[in-house]
């Protein structure tokens, strides 16, 4: 171990402001509150955490017998899985520096490609400024003072380029394509086919979208909704892009309405962050703040890929290293945003902007542990291991004892089973050796402002939650929570995502959250839990749902086993989807579909009252304004609050307030007076929203006020998994491409892997690729297995890559038909997209016989 602080105090970093008597209170960071919020991510005492889930989290759940996959396009017309003609892969060496000259040049060529010199400026230059609006793209936070003129990174360039588009998707380009012929368009072309502008309808019996008036719209889902023999057969999904107003409305028109099947992206993400830092710490977000990485001695970066999904985290990163943090990442591949990265900004910087085009960029990762799939808790166990054995050499200088006793339960069971984990299976599981594990700790021993920091790639194994426990396990035996420079940093997907949830948009909030919207809006509210997206899915399978709502996202695209899902929407008699682009999933419809167009983060919304604002909450708990700067495109768009408003006068009529669902659309003010009233945190939400840079949201554990239901910062006792495969089987994770965000690709390129032209590949292990005779490019399939069904996709593209042996890895949504609907992490329920179990063999589609492929197509055509 290295020195501790009471032989060497340089080595504790600044020791003032460690103290507990220190930690940041309301008020030192801005407009933070004067208490902690009620958390409404996870419910009191008054519904235990997800208890159905966790009471059945090793119980064998009902047998989802798998859907057809490799051929399903041979059965159905429209495809719900992108077309399998490969475009062209090109392989290259793997990037060893994120960002640079080149993300300069892809941001303007994306900008001014889509929408124009004029228009793709004026977009990128009003992002995530304090007058203007906010990213559509990821949750990472805008700096709380300075700002710089180009505040945002590449992804957000991107996805601000495509919000911008000036083609138009309209009436006109949805009579010259069927449904069919739209969805052998890639992924990619769809998006690029331009802004949806018109509302369009499919009856029964047609293959296209044709216009519809809004008023003959709102009428079509009021009767289909009215016409249902319970509320609970229809279930309304939200995307994280959506902002605080209209998912506000959102919520409160279902709630109304009678239901609380709400699923939405959280279900399928950061589930397993809320469902283990709620009963650990009071919760279920993280606990620092922007100034807080800044200022953090060591970072731990778990699961995640700053580079691709978060780049803005990057100079954040670069900020603490520079200011003396160590920075451990543990992830399966080597992502070149955790290596090294060259600052755009420092290109502005005459001292800077040579070494930034010359240099090898900032040195990110000090120690990089390639973990295996799933292995994530074994490692921390063993860092862990290694700490306590540190305490045990010297008392008192590793462990915070002061923290736990007067602010932590649950130490010496937690100490106990982190002492009798053995050697042998923290290796195993883990594939990192004691040695690598000894330079983490050795890192971590001596110091207190640690914040870790994780994404998917925890989030969505099988015991998910159990290894956020372990996270927050590590933070508070070293007393890394509630000061500055330290404690939990889960990093939110996309832009709105935490807002949404503290709206509202939930299937299981509790009664305190219910009992203020039924005081503020006078009804009687539904207390029964609603469906998340994995049981909406098996609903819409076996016939409990029939009519599908989806506000923004592609859950087609996004969620588990795609043509299960496909299955599904097929057998609704409405689906709606209220969007600002084509996607996959517009296209697999219900009996009836509307496409309803809506504005983006980047448009400017009229309405009586003059221009709006709406406001999102990023990933560390601040509010700010979103107000649009681009002049819609010409067409019958609306905003999402005007669309929900439309239809909650139509649907509900007497048995809502019309007058103020009127007044809600006329001016957002209202909306968020009702705001104020319901949500601890949100008082004078008007007035706080207009000062520049926004607020923070109360967060109890940033001031170590821990709201569980014993007042305390709980430790977890959790079990090491045990994962047996056969000998051919592989564990296989999903991944995003780089020139992609969520379930929207932009291009066909994976430029920090080395991938260009395509998306349909596998990353193998070479010494997995020779045991199975497969070379680079050759075509592959890959089957997955669980509970002894079998799903397959066809011609994927071998590519050899620096993986973990035994493990693979693939792109969404192109591998999303391979993860079973059953597969789901304990207690959260989210779907288990890192880790899915898969044999791999050559394509059998390159050697199928002229007989074997007419068969296929003659079964489609019978279908």
């Amino acid at each position: 171990m290295e020195d501790s602080p009471v032989t060497d105090p340089s080595k504790a970093g600044k020791q003032h402001e460690q103290a507990a008597s220190n930690a940041p209170k309301s008020g030192e960071r801005p407009d933070q509150g004067s208490a902690p919020a009620a958390d409404y991510e996870i419910p009191n005492a008054d519904k235990p955490t997800k208890s159905s889930h966790e009471a059945s989290a090793n119980v064998p759940q009902q047998h989802i017998p798998a859907p057809e996959t490799a051929n399903a396009k041979y059965l159905f017309p429209i495809l719900a899985q992108p077309p399998e003609a490969l475009t062209g892969l090109r392989l290259e060496e793997r990037s060893k520096v994120a960002a640079g000259v080149t993300a300069v040049i892809k941001s303007m060529q994306f900008s001014w490609a889509e929408g124009g010199v004029g228009r793709g400026s004026k977009a990128l230059l009003g992002m995530n400024q304090k007058d203007g609006f906010d990213c559509s793209s990821c949750a990472w936070p805008d700096p709380d003072n300075h700002r710089s003129v180009a505040e945002f990174c590449e992804n957000g360039a991107k996805a601000t380029a495509s919000d911008a588009d000036d083609k138009a998707a309209g009436p006109e380009f949805f009579a010259q394509h069927s449904l069919a012929q739209l969805s052998r368009m890639t992924d990619r072309d769809q998006n690029n086919a331009g802004r949806l502008t018109h509302p369009m309808v499919m009856r029964p019996g047609d293959n296209h979208y044709s216009p519809i008036g809004w008023p003959a719209a709102f009428q079509i889902i009021a009767d289909e909704l009215n016409a249902l023999k319970s509320p609970d057969e229809a279930t309304f999904y939200t995307s994280g892009k959506v902002p605080n107003e209209p998912a506000f409305l959102f919520q409160l028109f279902v709630r109304q309405f009678g239901t609380n099947n709400l699923p939405d992206c959280s279900n399928m993400c950061h589930e397993s962050s809320g469902s283990a830092l709620s009963p650990t710490l009071g919760l279920g977000k993280g606990s620092v703040t922007l100034n807080d990485i800044h200022e953090a001695e060591v970072i731990l970066i778990i699961g995640q890929n700053p580079g691709t999904n978060h780049p803005r985290m990057l100079t954040a990163l670069q900020k603490a290293k520079r200011n003396g943090a160590k920075i451990i990442s543990v992830n399966p591949l080597i992502e070149a945003g955790l290596v090294a990265f060259k600052n755009p900004q420092d290109f502005m910087n005459p001292l800077r902007a040579l070494g930034a085009l010359m240099g090898d960029g900032t040195q990110i990762t000090d120690l990089y542990l390639q973990v295996r799939v799933n292995g994530d808790m074994a490692l921390l166990r063993g860092i862990m291991k290694h700490l306590f054995e540190a305490e045990d050499l010297n008392p008192g200088q590793v462990v915070d004892r002061a923290f736990v006793a007067e602010h932590t339960t649950g130490f010496e069971s937690f100490e106990q089973n982190i002492r009798s984990t053995s050697w042998a299976d923290i290796e195993e599981q883990s594939g990192v050796s004691r040695a690598q594990l000894l330079e983490a700790a050795n890192i971590i021993a001596t110091k207190q402002k640690i914040i870790t920091c994780w994404a998917m790639g925890v989030t969505q194994q099988r015991d998910g939650v159990q290894t956020i426990q372990e996270i927050v396990n590590l933070q508070l035996m070293k007393g890394a929570i509630g000061k500055p420079g330290a404690g939990t940093c889960p990093v939110r997907g996309h832009s709105n995502v935490q807002g949404d949830r503290t709206m509202g948009i939930w299937e299981r909030v509790h009664s305190g959250f219910l009992d203020a919207l039924e005081k503020e809006f006078t009804f009687t509210a539904p207390r029964e839990d609603g469906l998340d997206v994995v049981e909406t899915i098996k609903g819409m399978v076996d016939g409990r749902i029939k009519v599908y709502f989806g506000l923004g996202g592609n859950l087609l695209a996004a969620g588990p086993d795609t043509e299960l899902i496909a299955d599904g929407m097929r057998k609704q008699n409405l689906t709606v989807f209220v969007g600002t682009k084509l996607n996959r999933g517009h296209l697999v419809t219900g009996k009836t579909s509307l496409l309803l167009p809506c504005f983006t983060h980047a448009d400017i919304d009229m309405q009586r009252s003059g221009q709006q604002m709406t406001s999102c909450e990023n990933s560390m708990g601040v509010v700010s304004q979103n107000k649009g700067v681009l002049v819609p495109l010409a067409g019958q768009m609306m905003s999402e609050v005007a669309i929900i408003s439309g239809m909650a006068i139509a649907t509900l009529g007497q048995k809502t307030n019309i007058a103020n669902w009127v007044a809600m659309t006329e001016s957002y003010d209202v909306i968020r007076d009702h705001i104020s009233r319901v949500i601890p945190g949100f008082e004078n939400f008007n007035e706080k929203l207009r000062r520049p840079g926004g607020f923070y949201l109360p967060n109890g554990p940033r001031e170590r006020k821990f709201t569980t239901k014993n007042g305390k910062a709980n430790f977890t006792t959790t079990e090491l998994p045990e994962h047996t495969l056969q000998p051919d089987q592989l564990v296989l994770m999903t991944v995003r491409s780089h020139d992609q965000f969520n379930t929207t690709i932009y291009e066909y390129n994976d430029r920090y892997r080395g991938i260009h032209g395509e998306r349909r590949v596998l990353f193998m292990n070479v010494q997995d690729m020779a045991t199975r005779g497969i070379k680079a490019k050759d075509l592959i399939d890959i089957t997955s297995h669980f509970q002894g069904d079998q799903r397959t996709v066809e011609k994927f593209v071998a590519v050899p890559y620096d993986i973990p042996k035994g493990n693979v890895c693939a792109y969404f949504p192109e591998a999303n038909p391979l993860v079973p609907i059953a597969s789901v992490a304990k207690v959260s329920n989210t779907p288990t997209s890192k880790y899915v179990v898969v044999t791999v063999v050559p394509t059998k589609t390159a050697n199928a016989t002229q007989e074997e492929l007419e068969a296929r197509v003659k079964a489609r055509e019978l279908a």
